[in-house]
């Protein structure tokens, strides 16, 4: 399968997820340490059933799993406009559903997932240690190019290594990073960044989401050339 094929072909899901540690700096203290706490909860909650869902279930029911997250997501975004942290995550949630569902209809749901992180990026762009960055630099490589879609490789460069200018030891800003070299077939790169990865550390509470991740990283890094 050539590049150009793998492109069209399928928009893969993928993960960006740290710790909560930013918060929205122009925010009163008071109105920011309740927002935090008001969001904490959903936001792992979003967290975790997207690890199950993308980790642990079958890929017939991958679609419909992500669509009631999305959902559910949604609905926090009401409650909570102006959470940054709740956009990037309703973006990665899209962008997986539309990597599950798969054709030309996964081009609305990437669409809604870029709304989503660009919202992100504008409310405060190191939410999640720049998560936004390294899911929209994704999104960049992994969806088709105009006449399609807007997939930019210039563009997909330079949101992963903001990425990583925010993040430089978070498993999925380099996974990411390697992936996208690996498709632009600059391997040896694509190795560094990779095993780089596998040293990242664990995070509290994401305990399934890293042990995924970290397999899709030792995949990647056995299709690389030696």
């Amino acid at each position: 399968m050539t590049r150009h094929d793998s492109k069209q072909s399928a928009i893969r899901g993928h993960l960006i997820t740290v710790l909560l540690t930013t918060a929205l700096v122009w925010l009163p203290a008071s109105k920011l340490l309740a927002l935090e706490t008001e969001i904490a909860e959903p936001l792992g909650r979003l967290q975790q059933r997207w690890a199950e869902i993308r980790y642990e279930l079958p890929a017939t029911q991958q679609a419909d799993a992500y669509a009631d997250l999305a959902t559910e997501a949604d609905q926090l975004l009401e409650a909570h406009p102006d959470a940054a942290e709740l956009h990037i995550w309703a973006g990665i949630v899209r962008s997986t559903q539309a990597g599950a569902e798969g054709g030309l209809g996964a081009l609305g749901l990437v669409k809604q997932a870029r709304h989503h992180l660009e919202a992100a990026l504008a409310q405060d762009p190191l939410a999640l240690n720049g998560s936004a960055y390294t899911s929209l630099g994704a999104l960049y490589y992994q969806v088709p190019g105009w006449p399609i879609g807007f997939g930019d490789d210039d563009k997909a460069e330079w949101h992963l290594k903001r990425a990583l200018t925010i993040n430089p030891d978070g498993l999925d800003s380099l996974y990411f990073w390697g992936d996208y070299l690996h498709q632009q077939g600059r391997d040896v790169e694509a190795r560094q960044a990779l095993e780089k990865a596998l040293q990242a550390p664990r995070r509290p509470g994401r305990e399934l989401a890293d042990a995924g991740r970290r397999e899709e990283v030792r995949h990647l890094l056995s299709q690389l050339e030696k």
